[in-house]
């Protein structure tokens, strides 16, 4: 008797196993070393965000923002257009802002399934009383793009990116 129970049994706890498993959504992501060197100005620090862009160009998630004074946000015009009305959560908010000629280096989170899909990352920056640049740094990101050193048109002097 309990050897049927026990057959019986079985097949059920084995699709209940394979269902979990099966309906499991993949959320693979990597940590990228990110070096921010920003140029030299005078001035308050800058607000940078770091987010993930589709291949049409609209915001998908924000993986980092540099300065924790939320009052300040609205500056970054167009990444407050996307993260202002969402209103989501953001874990990936770090400390003060980087001021006029110094670096920062973090790890930041990207989705294994977004690399050489046609997805960017966009660098905007903010400095108070200055200037904003929606597109201080924006790369397609593929394999070879997430190993090099890419310029800045702003306030940020380069990144570099290197997986860990």
């Amino acid at each position: 008797m309990k050897t049927k129970r026990t057959l019986l049994i079985l097949p059920v706890v084995l699709l209940m196993i394979t269902a979990l498993f099966s309906f499991k959504k993949y959320s693979g992501s990597s940590p990228y070393k990110c070096m921010i060197q920003m140029k030299n100005y005078t001035g308050e620090g800058a607000y940078i965000v770091i987010s993930l862009l589709n291949p049409e160009g609209k915001y998908e998630e924000t993986l980092y923002v540099q300065g924790d004074d939320d009052e300040w946000y609205f500056d970054i015009t167009e990444w407050w257009n996307f993260q202002g009305k969402k209103r989501a959560d953001i874990d990936a908010i770090t400390g003060a802002t980087i001021s006029g000629g110094e670096r920062s280096i973090s790890v930041i989170q990207i989705p294994d399934d977004k690399l050489n899909q046609g997805y960017k990352l966009r660098f905007e920056t903010a400095v108070e009383d200055k200037d904003y640049y929606k597109d201080d740094v924006e790369f397609e990101l593929t394999s070879d793009n997430i190993k090099s050193k890419i310029e800045g048109k702003g306030f940020i002097r380069y990144i570099r990116m290197i997986p860990q």
